[in-house]
């Protein structure tokens, strides 16, 4: 893809083919999202209309994708250097006639040089003005103006009326050539270009670094003993696979044997390893880090987890917002006013002075190119999203940017969202017994198991003599002691009768006494009470809502600071405390894990959901905290009000430049080597400062 225009181009070329359902292309990007029914259209078919429009395109797997911008990266660099540097050699030839005095330039040679310049600018015009020309031509054969139509009407009459200049310097176009501001100008287009599918290409690499995590082969245990190394490729749902240390996970699955930790901050953006044992789930692309690990596939290829985070941000990217669908038709309408414009001020010319007419016309038409115009949204858009991607929030939804600028309310879920999956021990108390040794007894016996509540009880203990150990799910662990006397750890409920309210575990021999009573408190994530404490600082309210007991929901809210707080709400109770907010004129961002916030996080303003596990690939928040780092939000909330700041410098610069340049173009000031300078500055500038948003 050479400009936005294309995107236009491709949808019209694809919503004419049966059974496509919808098409959307970002150019910045250069990614189609398509819809469409295969028993009425095959995939052939849909590539094969893409070539006939003049695109070639290739399904979004990460090898070929880097082949084609290995290769357009490297045709890009070409034309720019062979406009660059026969440019400045045109230069050179046009010089003595710019210094030379009068009479001081023999005519013969005066007319060497520009016959010099000539053959110098056709390869610049053959090989680097190439992709305007089949821009401009895919556009008017799809009866559309788009912003390389312009470009190259105006490259073709600068060449040729210099040509006729050249060539018969007593007729019509006078004797003035411009070859030297033709190949100067085309140099200054490329190289804003450049730039531009610089910043195409850093986003399409963002996006394969997840793939990129996925290893070559993977170890298949057979059926009768012995295994093989296969492709991740052949895996398949019931497949057994090992994994040795130092290795990465080919599939998503359940461990089936063996003990380990893992390091999934490639998905998940955390650097703190995770403990895996026999029955915890794993994921494609995470790092085992000592231990061998026997693995039963239960996702492969497309269903991975990684490939669902892939999936969201190319879903991400493959939007046009609002603003860039409006954009694209001011940019065409734009451009048919530029063409009679242009028309106009060369017929005017004509009259006026024959030798300036072309000149002009041709001043007009690349001062009022609208490529700043049409780059405006998308490179903003685009790296905004990318620098949210790298903290760890990826958007499915792009309009979000724009919807978050205006949200002064973030209200939290608690359990799993500004809370983590570990517990600490906040107090105990035995009535009638030694507290602290059956304390101590309890450590030792919750080192044996791997139940979430035993290991935050289990740390710093040890295992002790325990004998006959049983687990028993949803209840807890008993164990006899070297006397053969048999103790439980686990629910209040399952050890003693009746139960202490006030307790979250209890430890004690089987239907008998003393009893040890233990409350297990949530820590909140690392960086909670900092995020909470950026928003506040921002001027923005914040809520926590919880179906949890009252009592540590407020521990939780006076920890984080939360003045907002209710605690043993259900999804109903949430969603009518979010509308409530609404009704008050408040604008709502909602942070919770997706489960069992489905409903408020789809009635929220724009909606946050925490990504663990499988639940990334079929959620369908407006975007994804896969990091789990809850200062991604309050960060997220200052990006999108600088993307709308910077859009709007944009958008004011563009129309600014073209303000000040087209009656400076039409009164004859401004030739065309000054105007290309300026156009290709307007793009550049547009580009450069969309770019500020990933610091």
């Amino acid at each position: 893809m050479h400009c936005a225009a294309c995107s236009g181009l491709i949808e019209a070329a694809l919503l004419k083919l049966p059974g496509v359902a919808a098409a959307s292309v970002n150019a910045a990007s250069a990614r189609l999202s398509l819809r469409w029914q295969p028993a009425r259209l095959a995939l052939a078919d849909v590539l094969s209309a893409l070539q006939a429009a003049g695109y070639r395109a290739t399904p979004d797997v990460a090898a070929p994708a880097r082949a084609l911008r290995r290769q357009e990266r490297r045709q890009a660099l070409w034309r720019l250097f062979v406009a660059g540097f026969l440019g400045m050699q045109v230069m050179m030839m046009a010089t003595p006639a710019y210094v030379a005095g009068a009479g001081e330039l023999a005519p013969d040679l005066d007319q060497l040089l520009r016959w010099a310049s000539w053959v110098l600018t056709l390869p610049v015009m053959a090989f680097s003005a190439m992709p305007f020309f089949v821009g401009a031509g895919r556009q008017l054969r799809a009866g559309r103006l788009g912003m390389e139509v312009p470009v190259a009407l105006g490259i073709a009459v600068t060449f040729i009326a210099s040509s006729g200049a050249l060539f018969n310097p007593g007729g019509a176009f006078g004797r003035e050539v411009y070859f030297d501001s033709l190949t100067m100008f085309i140099a200054l287009l490329l190289l804003a270009r450049w730039f531009e599918l610089g910043a195409r290409h850093r986003a399409a690499e963002a996006l394969e670094a997840v793939a990129d995590g996925l290893p070559m082969a993977a170890e298949r245990l057979l059926d009768g003993g012995g295994s093989e190394r296969v492709p991740p490729e052949a895996l398949r749902v019931g497949d057994r696979i090992r994994v040795a240390a130092g290795e990465a996970f080919a599939a998503d699955g359940q461990v089936l044997a063996g003990q380990g930790w893992v390091n999934e901050a490639l998905l998940t953006g955390e650097s703190a390893p995770v403990a895996k044992a026999p029955g915890d789930a794993v994921v494609a692309g995470s790092l085992n880090l000592d231990g061998s690990l026997v693995v039963a596939v239960q996702r492969v290829g497309a269903d991975t987890t990684a490939q669902g985070i892939v999936r969201l941000m190319q879903q991400a990217q493959s939007q046009r917002p609002r603003v860039g669908g409006v954009l694209d038709r001011v940019a065409a309408g734009f451009t048919a006013g530029v063409l009679l414009l242009a028309l106009a001020a060369g017929l005017a010319w004509w009259w006026i002075e024959p030798a300036r007419a072309v000149a002009v016309a041709v001043a007009v038409l690349i001062v009022t190119c609208p490529c700043a115009l049409t780059l405006a949204a998308p490179a903003a858009w685009l790296t905004a999203s990318g620098a949210l991607a790298r903290r760890g929030l990826l958007l499915a939804d792009l309009s979000a940017l724009e919807r978050l600028c205006d949200v002064d309310t973030v209200v939290f879920d608690k359990t799993g969202t500004v809370s983590e999956d570990r517990l600490r021990l906040q107090r105990h108390w035995a009535p009638g017994g030694d507290a602290d040794r059956l304390l101590a007894m309890a450590r030792g016996l919750a080192a044996l198991s791997r139940h979430p509540h035993a290991r935050a009880l289990a740390e710093g203990g040890d295992a002790g003599d325990w004998f006959d150990v049983h687990e028993l799910p949803g209840r807890g662990i008993e164990a006899r002691d070297a006397s053969g006397r048999l103790w439980r750890l686990g629910a209040p409920a399952w050890v003693a009768d009746p139960p202490d309210p006030a307790a979250r575990l209890a430890f004690g021999p089987a239907g008998a006494a003393p009893v040890l009573w233990l409350d297990l408190a949530e820590l909140p994530r690392p960086d909670a009470a900092e995020a909470v404490a950026a928003l506040h600082a921002a001027g923005r309210r914040v809520g926590l809502l919880s179906g949890d007991q009252p009592a540590a929901v407020a521990r939780m809210a006076a920890q984080l600071q939360i003045d907002g707080w209710r605690g043993g709400a259900t999804p109903q109770d949430k969603l009518a405390a979010v509308k409530q907010s609404q009704a008050r004129g408040e604008r709502v961002l909602m942070v919770g894990d997706g489960i069992n916030d489905a409903p408020v996080l789809a009635a929220a303003d724009v909606c946050i959901a925490m990504g663990e596990g499988a639940m990334l690939a079929r959620a369908h928040a407006d975007a994804l905290l896969v990091s789990n780092r809850l200062m991604a939000v309050p960060q997220a909330l200052a990006l999108a009000r600088r993307t709308r700041r910077v859009l709007h410098q944009n958008l004011a610069w563009a129309a600014l430049y073209n303000l000040a340049c087209v009656p400076l173009a039409l009164a004859g000031w401004l030739p065309p080597l000054a105007a290309g300078i300026g156009m290709a500055a307007s793009s550049l500038i547009v580009v450069l400062n969309a770019q500020r948003l990933a610091r």
